[in-house]
Parts: structure tokens; C-alpha cells; sequence
């Protein structure tokens, strides 16, 4: 079986999203991989993080309403869509909500604490700084609601985590 149309891919910072769904866009056809994060770097003066008070809010919810229209854009024309962010808790499920028309799966990346920060200190940006945690992202991936397929990618390969997706892609719906 296909996987959705769109599937919306999430985990804690340096969960490998990005490389997941860039992966996993060029195996299907005609299809596209939005990265919801792009929405936050296109504010060039005013830019508020998530930690920065009620603005960091309102721009973060701006960003997740943003990367859903684009995503319903895409599927309207034809394109599978692979949404990339981190989406967690509520904010996953009001996603889930606004794309209902194209029955969306989700696919969360959920390796261990530890991995996400050694994947982080590995690679060219730091996501975990200042007030940010691996830990207290991993907390938040972990009270998020159970929907769609959870992956613990600490021991594969981007291709295998790919493979596994495609070989179960009914269970992204689960629990939707």
C-alpha cells in the first residue's frame, strides 16, 4: 500500500527529520518535501523563538499554519507531500486536524535522549543550547499523543527507517 499523501514527519531536534523526509520524498513520485522551519528563517527582523514569550508562540503557530497550507497546495495539485518540523503534542493533532481532507499519516522519529544529543553535538548547527534540552525535547516527544508510526532510528539507517515507513505506511494512521 502507497503511503498518504501527506505524511507529516516529526521528533525532537536532531531526531534526523530532515534527512528522513528528504530521503523518503525522492523515493516517491511526484512529490515534495516541505520543511515547516523554513517558515521561521524566512522572518528576517522581529524573528521570536518558541521560548521568547507569547510572540515566540504566536510566531511558531503562524509557522505551523503556514506549512499546512502549503502542504494542502501541494496535495491539491497532485503531490505526495512530506511535511518536516517539529510538530508535537496538540500542535501534531490540530496538523493532523487541518489536513484531515487527505487523510494524512504521521511518522514520528523517537530515538533516546542521549542519541539526540550526540547527534547534535556531530553535526554543523546546535539546536541544543540555552534553554533547550535533548532531555526536555525527548520529554516532549514522549507526551506527545500517540498517533501514527513511532520510530526508534537510533540503530538504523536513514534507507532502513525509509523502508520501514514504506513497508507499513497504513500504520502512519494509526490512532487517527
Amino acid at each position: 500500500m502507497p503511503p498518504p499523501q501527506v505524511l507529516i514527519v516529526t521528533g525532537a531536534m536532531a531526531a534526523g527529520k530532515s534527512t528522513l523526509a528528504q530521503a523518503l520524498a525522492e523515493r516517491l513520485e511526484r512529490s515534495v518535501h516541505l520543511r515547516g522551519d523554513l517558515f521561521r528563517k524566512m522572518i528576517v527582523s522581529g524573528r521570536a523563538l518558541p521560548g521568547e514569550g507569547e510572540e515566540g508562540i504566536a510566531q511558531l503557530k503562524m509557522r505551523y499554519e503556514l506549512a499546512v497550507l502549503a502542504a494542502a497546495r501541494y496535495a491539491n495539485s497532485g503531490f505526495s507531500v512530506v511535511y518536516q518540523d517539529v510538530v508535537l503534542a496538540e500542535d501534531l493533532l490540530d496538523a493532523v486536524r487541518r489536513l484531515k481532507r487527505w487523510r494524512p499519516g504521521v511518522v514520528v522519529l523517537n530515538p533516546p535522549a542521549q542519541v539526540l544529543a550526540q547527534r547534535d553535538r556531530d553535526r554543523d548547527k546546535t539546536g541544543y543550547d540555552g534553554p533547550w534540552s535533548a532531555e526536555g525535547f525527548a520529554q516532549m516527544v514522549a507526551a506527545t499523543p500517540r498517533v501514527g508510526l513511532w520510530i526508534d532510528n537510533a540503530e538504523l539507517t536513514v534507507s532502513q527507517t525509509v523502508d520501514a515507513i514504506l513497508a507499513d505506511a497504513e500504520a502512519t494512521r494509526a490512532g487517527l
